[in-house]
């Protein structure tokens, strides 16, 4: 059996007041995510573009431990850290959220993180690549 890097699913909803995400391991849920809205991958003011990007742990006094999304096109320092208002409180990362209360909002998002940190934390002590597959909307026709 051929050893394949940990990677999560993010399928995301589109809204003009922020974007809203389910979170998978496996097919297995996480917990939902809250993004700043879709504006052409622009800096500091719209979520990232659908793809696949390698996951890092980082520190910085700010966010304490978090996770660092890295070569994203056009983009630096997009990590994964708590926040319950994404207009408010993103410039471009991902929070992950217990629940989605509208738009962009969700709530107790430390709790959520907390969990989602856990679940890699193995991966992670043991050097093992870990990925996050942003996935395209589908489109209804």
């Amino acid at each position: 059996m051929e050893d394949r890097p940990m990677e999560l699913q993010l399928a995301r909803c589109y809204y003009t007041q922020g974007t809203n995400g389910t979170l998978l391991i496996d097919g297995r849920f996480i917990c939902h995510t809250i993004e700043l809205p879709w504006k052409h991958n622009e800096r500091m003011v719209s979520c990232i573009p659908a793809g696949t990007y390698a996951m890092v742990k980082r520190y910085s006094p700010k966010f304490s431990w978090h996770l660092h999304l890295t070569d994203v096109p056009g983009r630096e320092l997009i990590l994964l850290h708590p926040a319950n208002n994404a207009l408010a409180e993103l410039k471009g990362c991902i929070a992950p959220v217990s629940a989605l209360t509208g738009p962009g909002l969700g709530s107790r998002s430390k709790p959520a993180f907390q969990t989602l940190m856990q679940l890699l934390h193995t991966a992670f002590s043991i050097g093992e690549l870990v990925s996050l597959r942003i996935i395209p909307p589908m489109v209804a026709g």
